[in-house]
């Protein structure tokens, strides 16, 4: 006879609770419970009231897969008109389906500040609300939400650091939800980390193709919006460059529908078996390197431009504008419409490249790569006995940096191969070496955020390189990687007396009183550059009406893509222009035919 050993049974006062099978109530259950309702009345007694707290989690989101890529629409903005034309047809060669955004105006900016939160800068303001105001008029046109969701993704691009830039995703999802859009899909592109989205099967593919296109359709609005900017000022017919300009994006903008991407043939894939894959990757980087595919258009566009006639002995001053990168860069209500008003009252607009900035992020991860070197393997470096250590730390340190160091040299490589198709009348983009070498000593380069060193490296890099008679630095009000390079200027200005700096805020108000300062600022330019001119013509012993005569006598100088040298010293076009006729005309033995008055 077996014994079942004794169990004793918890017991509990029915007075406190009542347990039966259906509840399945647990021991802990109850104390849980007895804990949570002591826990209250003791708050209560001390007059504590608790909130139910609820924390942000990012919402999951539909991905947007491949099967969708037929019928589903990119939308895209936030650079020049130039750029994203050519990035257009870039993702058109590509296969993808795709619509530029319009330049953010000031009901954009109203729309954003309506649908986002408050105190935001007013880039987030700018291209929040002109996403939203997209697709309002999408639904304007007969769209219903749902279908807009369905058939249209946003893709643009996301940081992390000190900036608000970083939370601008955040704001995409808070302003589409509140507009009605709840479910709109954002991709968003990191600075570190690459595509917000699952690997399989994504709509938007992050290959190798898909970066040769987009970097190539970047740096070509990069040289084309720089020649337009050089052209206009000095054109001799009012708003012909804007018309050639035209003609260009357009041709351009078909080269890249048209453009394929490089793949190994069928007959080859055969042959080559499991090395096609390598084989295809090498092609593309060989194709990128020699090929002309761009580069033969470009100087089709060369002789368009030619066909606009200048006169380069207009005194200029040169403005280079810095600052925030979307502040800098965009063309409408967002910076109050600087670089046209610039021209209007007189002066030449040095434009800021994205290759610049390119370049900049590709220098700080070899940066950070030297200042992190061995910190993989522990806190500190391994003993110097420890040879196979120190080894392998050397050699992963060296590879890593001597890659991006190459891709470094190649996409500089690739920019000025460009610039030199279109003629070589651009500038060469700045060594970021250089710049972390003016820069550091008022800015430390380690400090990330924005555009970092560089807008105190930029000021006293074209000033002291001859190249601007004016820095003007346009960014956000309230931006504060800007903001703190602001305060680092006024040493730079001490330092460097001759440098002509102005900052300007920018919002969606107050374009009246920016534009008064810039024209303050811009007297002093113009006084700058008249002076200069005035003392090269007496260095040459030439006056205006003998140099206006040379180029009569020379029409080819009247071409925009006509070589001018730039002369240590000198600044402005007019400048410049005169000391190079003055040589040809020593060269030539040309002298000035005396004009004889006619009573």
């Amino acid at each position: 006879m077996s014994t079942q050993p004794f169990e004793p049974q918890p017991t509990l006062n029915p007075n406190l609770v009542q347990i039966n099978s259906s509840t399945e109530a647990t021991i802990e259950s109850i104390i849980q419970k007895r804990l949570a309702e002591e826990r209250a009345r003791l708050e209560a007694e001390a007059g504590v009231h608790r909130k139910e707290t609820h924390h942000f989690k990012r919402p999951t989101e539909r991905p947007f897969t491949k099967t969708e890529r037929g019928n589903t629409t990119l939308l895209f903005g936030g650079l020049t008109w130039k750029h994203e034309k050519l990035v257009h047809g870039a993702l058109e060669g590509l296969g993808y389906l795709a619509e530029v955004l319009p330049t953010p105006n000031v009901s954009a900016f109203q729309t954003g500040k309506e649908f986002g939160n408050n105190g935001q800068c007013n880039p987030t303001y700018f291209t929040v609300g002109n996403l939203v105001q997209y697709l309002q008029s999408l639904e304007e046109q007969g769209f219903s939400k749902q279908e807009i969701i369905d058939r249209y993704v946003f893709f643009t691009a996301g940081a992390c650091g000190p900036c608000r830039f970083g939370m601008y995703e955040a704001e995409y999802r808070l302003a589409l939800r509140n507009a009605g859009f709840d479910g709109f899909r954002v991709l968003l592109f990191q600075q570190a980390g690459g595509l917000s989205q699952s690997d399989c099967e994504a709509g938007l593919e992050m290959n190798l193709d898909f970066f040769l296109g987009i970097l190539n359709a970047l740096n070509t609005g990069d040289v084309l919006n720089e020649v337009g900017y050089i052209v206009r000022p000095f054109e001799l017919n009012p708003g012909q460059t804007d018309q050639v300009l035209d003609r260009v994006m357009d041709y351009m903008h078909e080269v890249f529908a048209r453009k394929q991407p490089f793949k190994v043939e069928d007959s080859l894939a055969n042959f080559l078996g499991g090395f096609k894959d390598t084989a295809e990757y090498v092609g593309k980087f060989v194709n990128q390197l020699r090929g002309d595919d761009i580069t033969a258009p470009l100087a089709r566009c060369k002789e368009m431009f030619d066909e606009i006639e200048i006169d380069r002995l207009r005194v200029k001053p040169i403005v280079k504008i810095t600052g925030e990168f979307w502040a800098q860069t965009t063309e409408g209500d967002g910076n109050f419409n600087m670089f046209k008003f610039l021209e209007r009252e007189g002066a030449q607009v040095l434009v800021e490249p994205v290759g610049t900035w390119i370049t900049y992020m590709i220098h700080q991860v070899i940066q950070r790569y030297k200042d992190q070197k061995g910190l993989e393997e522990g806190a500190v470096l391994p003993p110097i006995w420890q040879l196979g250590k120190r080894a392998k730390i050397e050699w992963n340190f060296r590879n890593k940096v001597a890659k991006l160091k190459l891709a470094e040299a190649v996409f500089r490589h690739e920019y000025h191969k460009l610039m030199e198709a279109l003629g070589s009348i651009g500038h060469h983009l700045a060594d970021q070496y250089e710049m972390q070498r003016l820069g550091h000593p008022y800015y430390n380069s380690r400090s990330g955020g924005g555009e970092g060193h560089l807008e105190i490296a930029k000021n006293i890099y074209y000033s002291n390189k001859d190249l601007a008679h004016m820095v003007l630095s346009v960014k956000p009000f309230g931006c504060m990687p800007s903001t703190q390079s602001d305060g680092a200027q006024a040493a730079v200005v001490s330092h460097y007396k001759d440098i002509i700096y102005l900052p300007i805020e920018t919002s969606g108000e107050g374009e009246v009183n920016a534009h008064s300062r810039v024209q303050m600022a811009l007297g002093e330019a113009k006084n700058k550059a008249k002076r200069e001119f005035n003392d090269i013509l007496e260095k040459i012993g030439m006056s205006l009406d003998d140099l206006k005569q040379f180029v009569d006598e020379h029409p080819e100088t009247r071409r925009p893509m006509y070589q001018v040298p730039h002369t240590k010293g000198v600044i402005s076009t007019a400048a410049n222009f005169a000391l190079h006729i003055a040589e040809r005309a020593k060269r030539e033995s040309w002298t000035p035919k005396t004009v004889v008055a006619v009573n």
